[in-house]
């Protein structure tokens, strides 16, 4: 919050508690009486892609920017992802794996688990991008709204979801090198949600066959 009131922009904060098991939710209470433009969404059911979704679609912004909670992008690098700094996209994605990019302290197995999967999503899903999983992305407005109200995934892989029908939208997408550090904490479990979001890319090419995607003119 510190970082964007320094800003020469205006901005909000969403933060979607479904089901954490710390004190997300109560620290944000507490803060909040302090800051006008933090809101807390409280979700019944589980799930990241289930949470973003929520969030970016109560969002009011011109540019609607996903953050994980655990920060593990530095905060000022938001401004690599808007204008001035960045022109002409629909959505910008951060990455770890294009010149420039540098990842501090991520152990070697998960980061071979995470190469292995960007291979089968090139494969299966979303060609040319080397890194779709990095858990901060920006959205304009119209397009946010345009592909979280027919994304359906309320697991990991939303966002490899999210991609292959922007792609078929035919949207602006480019990746953005950051700094990013990993942390012990996370959530993900790697051989049970590997295998899980393995399966997710047939279910987006299953529902992509089935026009689960189209919108109503559609």
């Amino acid at each position: 919050m510190t970082f964007l009131q320094d800003q020469p922009y205006q901005a909000e904060v969403l933060v979607v508690d479904n089901g954490s098991q710390d004190q997300t939710a109560q620290i944000v209470k507490e803060i909040a009486g302090g800051y006008s433009n933090l809101t807390l969404l409280r979700e019944d059911r589980a799930g990241k892609g289930l949470a973003v979704r929520r969030g970016m679609l109560e969002a009011h912004g011109e540019f609607r920017f996903i953050c994980d909670a655990d920060l593990s992008m530095p905060i000022h690098e938001v401004n690599k992802f808007i204008p001035p700094a960045l022109q002409e996209f629909d959505i910008a994605i951060a990455s770890r794996e294009v010149p420039g990019a540098i990842r501090f302290n991520e152990p070697v197995l998960r980061h071979w688990i995470g190469r292995v999967f960007n291979f089968m999503v090139q494969i299966l899903a979303v060609s040319g991008f080397k890194d779709t999983q990095c858990g901060f992305k920006c959205f304009r407005s119209s397009v946010a709204e345009d592909l979280f109200h027919v994304q359906r995934l309320d697991g990991w892989t939303f966002d490899v979801e999210v991609l292959f029908i922007a792609l078929r939208r035919g949207y602006r997408i480019v990746e953005v090198p950051i700094h990013w550090y990993y942390y012990s904490a996370s959530r993900i479990h790697v051989i049970r949600d590997s295998a899980n979001m393995f399966l997710d890319l047939f279910r987006i090419r299953r529902n992509w066959k089935r026009k689960d995607y189209a919108t109503p003119s559609e």
